[in-house]
């Protein structure tokens, strides 16, 4: 009996942030309902729908808004790479590694380098002075003499209550041979050692390995670059591990990607949604080896380097609510490779970590362009918010009904836009499917138009705080619509002004 409870406290120790998404997971498969308490939801995957009728899960494209940032200083160059942007408060910092000529993995050549904005938009260069680079301190380089780390530096900011403010910020960055090696930031531009030795060294790491903290699963977790096969064989793949103190770490796990063809994932780009923190998001990039599409003399017109043209690349868009499963809900490329030779090289159309808010309505997302180039550079790429997938209905409209759910909230929210004939229509149901009297199809009002937030409403009104705690369905009955994403919540939050 001891040596039960024994190995029960060990697993708990070792495996807390597994065992806490088990639990809540397990709480609702037992109870045959979903607490969504008052969440956002995104129709990303098929978590909520219990079914459709006449209606599916569409997924849209991100609009490319042109060039942002050109890597075109000295320490930069042609293999500038695994870019990093962080929303914080009013500014939006890029991180990226400046290599102006090709190298191994982590070489002296690499540094880490800095940019800016208060848009999103508009980016600059500061000139901070903190290290001298061929012979020029006036840059903007923010990590360099510490290889392999600014190889791969990838930063975040820390949004576990109660980190000290010396540790605001942090990144992790090696190689196999070194390790993951933690670093920490008060402000995001000076940055210090958090131990000498790497944090966790269980893995290959050869490409960008991401971390950040999860309020879901209330610890630190890592997405790291792995391989099927032994060594760097079979397909790049990604492994995940969790820590309490980012600097002990569990034993690491593969992630899953369901039922899908195995493809090769160079940068995975995990990280929370904003908006919806227990969902991640990865726009990863899909590489394919060897699938050559431009010809030895279109290589010479568009001045790529002769060793990097013979593979092709594009992004893709997975998710996860934890655990190591990514949801592959679409196979298909969620951002091409845009128009021209000079996009269909290798290691290009890889995109940045992390989607932010650029606007009331916006959010982008930001893709490096023409890798091994003269012309490498920075694009954004813009999304309504929430607009990664939305349940599709056409004109001839459709249904689609959830699994039971309980929520918090006085209101009904949803991010929908619609044709001039078209609509959506919310019957909220109970558990067994019947309709509840006041909020049925009969009473309930033609939503039309094109809102990030507006409220369902029935012939009695919005209110709907009477069904709180209560295991209801939600039917949502559309013509010629899209829904992004709904949220139950306090009345007097509605359409009061984002802060981004």
């Amino acid at each position: 009996m001891r040596k039960q409870a024994f190995q029960l406290l060990k697993v708990i120790v070792v495996f807390p942030c597994l065992l806490f998404l088990a639990a809540s997971s397990s709480f609702a498969e037992e109870s045959g309902y979903i607490d969504i308490g008052s969440r956002r939801e995104l129709f990303v995957d098929n978590y909520l729908i219990d079914s459709l009728d006449g209606v599916r899960l569409k997924l849209h494209h991100p609009r490319d808004e042109g060039p942002v940032l050109k890597f075109d200083k000295p320490w930069e160059g042609p293999f500038c790479g695994y870019v990093t942007v962080i929303k914080d408060r009013d500014k939006y910092r890029f991180y990226y590694r400046g290599l102006p000529q090709a190298g191994r993995d982590g070489s002296s050549g690499e540094v880490a380098c800095y940019a800016e904005s208060t848009d999103g938009i508009h980016i600059v260069k500061p000139r901070l002075n903190l290290f001298a680079v061929k012979g020029l301190k006036s840059n903007n380089v923010i990590l360099a003499n510490a290889a392999p780390v600014h190889h791969n530096f990838s930063p975040f900011l820390d949004t576990r209550p109660g980190v000290p403010t010396g540790e605001r910020f942090k990144a992790l960055g090696g190689t196999q041979k070194s390790g993951l090696i933690a670093y920490v930031s008060t402000d995001g531009v000076r940055w210090k050692r958090f131990r000498e030795e790497p944090v966790f060294t269980k893995g290959l790491f050869d490409s960008q390995n991401v971390s950040f903290w999860s309020d879901s699963e209330q610890c630190y977790l890592c997405y790291f670059r792995t391989w099927t096969g032994t060594g760097y064989a079979g397909f790049r793949s990604v492994g995940r591990t969790t820590s309490k103190d980012f600097v002990h770490w569990t034993e690491p796990v593969e992630m899953s990607f369901g039922d899908t063809p195995r493809e090769h994932i160079y940068t995975n780009q995990t990280h929370s949604y904003f908006r919806a923190s227990h969902i991640y998001i990865a726009v990863a990039a899909r590489f394919l080896p060897g699938r050559q599409v431009i010809s030895d003399e279109e290589a010479k017109i568009v001045n790529v380097n002769p060793n990097y043209f013979k593979d092709c690349s594009d992004a893709v868009l997975m998710t996860s609510r934890g655990g190591n499963v990514y949801n592959r809900t679409f196979m298909e490329g969620f951002i091409r490779p845009g128009i021209g030779l000079q996009n269909w090289v290798s290691r290009s159309n890889y995109p940045a970590l992390n989607v932010v808010q650029t606007g009331p309505d916006e959010m982008s997302l930001y893709v490096q362009h023409d890798y091994a180039q003269p012309t490498a550079h920075l694009r954004r790429y813009s999304l309504r918010l929430d607009g990664f997938v939305s349940l599709n209905a056409p004109y001839k409209g459709g249904s689609m009904t959830t699994r039971p759910l309980v929520f918090t909230g006085k209101e009904l929210v949803l991010n929908f836009s619609t044709s001039a004939p078209g609509f959506v229509r919310v019957e909220i149901q109970d558990a067994e499917g019947k309709p509840i009297p006041g909020y049925s199809l009969d009473e309930a009002r033609e939503l039309i138009g094109n809102y990030i937030e507006h409220p369902a409403s029935w012939k009695n009104g919005t209110d709907v705080s009477a069904l709180a705690g209560r295991r209801v369905r939600l039917r949502f009955v559309m013509k010629d619509a899209d829904l992004y994403s709904f949220r139950f919540l306090r009345k007097e939050s509605i359409g009061q002004p984002s802060d981004y």
